[in-house]
């Protein structure tokens, strides 16, 4: 495996970005892996490494690079969460939007990135951010998922239950069964809106889990539900990108 770390240009300043792909064989797809909350940690990079180990040129980028943070520390103390809470919500949408240009930009220009068919994915809060990057790039994205993601039913214009329609990209919603964060009444809403959808969608509920089950290093972390949902990815990609 090749990895790499790139400070990618924005209009907003340089953006640090993992990349990781393999080393033969190439050149190899795309596929935006936009982080979680507690930002970008040696766990997201070896989800990232196990992504890439399929065949993908895998881009983790730092979304906080706006407020010149990168990693947060420890979760169990209380100031680094009140961090996070000021991070995650002064993230938007366009801004994301923006940074997802640049890493497709970017990838565009290495040898090492396919040029065909890309894809994205998003956990927690970056659910929202996958679904409406194929809805940005539908020409480019072919298949995009939300890992337990949140804000998918809004009342705003980019709401991701809305973004949906306006994308012909394959798009996979994995939600836990107990998320106070995306509860059940949002994931029945936001089936009801998918059910228009005339491109491949799945929504599929993960029974007996909590929001973080895909997460290693977390207390919610379920191994079967987290192969599953690797099992979902890999051939979610493997249908649309090859």
């Amino acid at each position: 495996m090749i990895e790499q770390t790139h400070e990618v240009p924005t209009p907003d300043g340089p953006m640090t970005t993992f990349v990781v792909h393999p080393e033969r064989n190439g050149p190899h797809p795309v596929v935006l892996f936009f982080m979680d909350a507690p930002a970008i940690r040696e766990e997201l990079r070896d989800m990232a490494r196990r992504l890439a180990t399929s065949g993908y040129y895998v881009m983790l980028p730092n979304l906080y690079h706006r407020a010149g943070v990168m990693e947060i520390g420890d979760m169990a103390d209380e100031a680094v969460r009140t961090k996070m809470g000021e991070l995650m919500y002064g993230l938007t949408i366009p801004m994301v939007m923006s940074d997802a240009d640049a890493l497709l930009a970017f990838a565009g220009q290495d040898a090492a990135a396919a040029r065909g068919p890309a894809g994205c994915l998003g956990y927690c809060m970056s659910g929202q951010f996958s679904i409406n990057a194929a809805a940005r790039h539908p020409k480019k994205i072919a298949a995009a998922a939300s890992i337990y993601g949140t804000y998918l039913v809004t009342d705003k214009a980019d709401s991701p239950h809305l973004a949906a329609h306006r994308t012909q990209a394959e798009l996979y919603f994995a939600c836990a069964e107990t998320d106070r964060w995306a509860p059940l009444e949002m994931v029945r809403d936001l089936a009801a809106s998918l059910e228009a959808r005339e491109a491949p969608t799945e929504l599929e509920l993960y029974p007996g889990v909590s929001h973080g089950f895909a997460f290693p290093q977390r207390a919610a972390y379920d191994k079967a539900a987290a192969e599953r949902h690797w099992e979902r990815l890999v051939t979610l990609f493997g249908r649309n990108l090859s």
